[in-house]
């Protein structure tokens, strides 16, 4: 609620453009205490909009946060809710940021830590909700390769894990003992387990299951309490 104001802000550090053959022009991107700006150079953004904007969160007490606030070139990129925006050529790619993988991988490396004397199950449902809510987060974007990436990274960390659980006994032994072959597939670390009630298999999550959709952008003049726009809103919850 404290930033709400700040498009407006912006624009009006814009300058009246009446006269100008080509109007400055800039964009607020938002989200919660989060934000981006683009502008067409450089010094629109530090001499005009920067100024516009460290006056407005001064009203409030605010301030931006110096080791945050970058003004960078697009072709180099940049981050912004753990996703890394950067302009390949003609090509605009988002995909996850390398500080979202590395904090990804030693949140996994922390849960392996503290468990290694857990049993096989209790690592796989710890992992499994890290996993597949890191995967779905980053699933509308070019997310392919580096899910493929961790998996094989997540892969290495176990076997690690398995070894040192055991380390009188020879590969094959430890391969057998936690991973498991299912038609095409091998090295699946997976486990049996029985309770009186019933018997299921944990098996870890993989990111490459998770199939990539591209989030299709919301009409601006869509409103979703306006009754006229519910077929509109059905469609796309069907992924139509």
């Amino acid at each position: 609620m404290a930033l709400d104001g700040l498009e407006d802000a912006v624009r009006s550090g814009l300058g009246s453009s009446k006269t100008a053959r080509q109007p400055a022009k800039a964009h607020v991107v938002r989200y919660a205490d989060d934000f981006i700006v683009t502008g067409a150079n450089q010094e629109l953004l530090e001499q005009r909009v920067k100024p516009a904007i460290e006056a407005f969160l001064s009203a409030r007490g605010l301030q931006l946060a110096p080791e945050k606030t970058l003004v960078t070139n697009i072709a180099r990129g940049f981050d912004f809710l753990g996703q890394n925006v950067r302009k390949y050529g003609d090509k605009l790619l988002i995909k996850p940021a390398c500080k979202s993988v590395q904090a990804l991988l030693s949140r996994v490396s922390e849960v392996l830590g503290k468990n290694k004397a857990a049993t096989q199950s209790q690592v796989i449902m710890k992992l499994n909700p890290i996993l597949r809510g890191w995967a779905m987060y980053h699933r509308h974007v070019v997310a392919a390769a580096t899910f493929s990436r961790i998996d094989h990274l997540v892969w290495t960390k176990l076997w690690r894990w398995a070894k040192r659980r055991h380390p009188q006994k020879n590969a094959l032994w430890i391969k057998g003992r936690y991973f498991e072959r299912r038609g095409l597939r091998n090295w699946i670390f997976a486990c049996h387990v029985a309770t009186p009630e019933r018997a299921f298999r944990p098996t870890l999550f993989r990111l490459t299951t998770v199939t990539i959709k591209r989030q299709t952008k919301v009409r601006s003049d869509a409103n979703p309490f306006d009754p006229a726009w519910t077929p509109y809103f059905q469609r796309r919850a069907n992924g139509c």
